[in-house]
């Protein structure tokens, strides 16, 4: 079977600015308050999970 060929530096280069230009606006949104009080809750949850075990 033939090898395939790698892509260029160049070719490479071009892709991940496309993809930053794609998903640029995404990035810069930022996470929503509701979002980050659920990862609270669940870091929360876990650090008393943990105090509950270290206690056994």
């Amino acid at each position: 079977m033939p090898e395939e060929p790698k892509p260029s530096n160049q070719s490479t280069d071009l892709i991940d600015d496309n993809l930053k230009k794609a998903f640029r606006e995404t990035l810069d949104e930022g996470v929503p308050d509701r979002f980050k009080d659920l990862l609270d809750q669940l870091k929360k949850s876990k650090s008393d999970s943990r105090s509950e075990e270290s206690s056994k």
